[in-house]
């Protein structure tokens, strides 16, 4: 996760914002759950939770480079690896979709 963090934020330009994400160790949540779909709605909500605070305080600028650094790195794990001959499953794709709404944008 780190390695996928230093290459998504070495795509983005200055930014004070990103410089502090990324230097901080990724953090590892267990918390636990019942069911895949429980996982799912548990880390959509930490990324509604972790976007709000850059939309009150972080200029617009910053905020987008956030969301694109975030998606970013669903991209690069996501494409980790190739599902039935695809380097990004449609699965995937969909997750991707998911995260970029949480995170009040689009799908970079």
């Amino acid at each position: 996760m780190a390695k996928a963090y230093a290459e998504a934020r070495q795509q983005h330009g200055e930014s004070e914002l990103l410089d502090e994400v990324v230097s901080a160790k990724p953090k590892v949540d267990r918390t636990r759950v019942g069911s895949a779909e429980e996982l799912k709605e548990h880390l959509l909500h930490q990324l509604r939770d972790a976007v709000e605070l850059p939309e009150r305080k972080a200029a617009s600028e910053e905020l987008d480079d956030y969301r694109r650094f975030v998606l970013t790195v669903a991209e690069r794990v996501a494409a980790a690896h190739a599902e039935d001959g695809e380097r990004v499953s449609q699965a995937e794709r969909a997750a991707i979709g998911e995260i970029a709404a949480a995170l009040g944008g689009s799908p970079a």
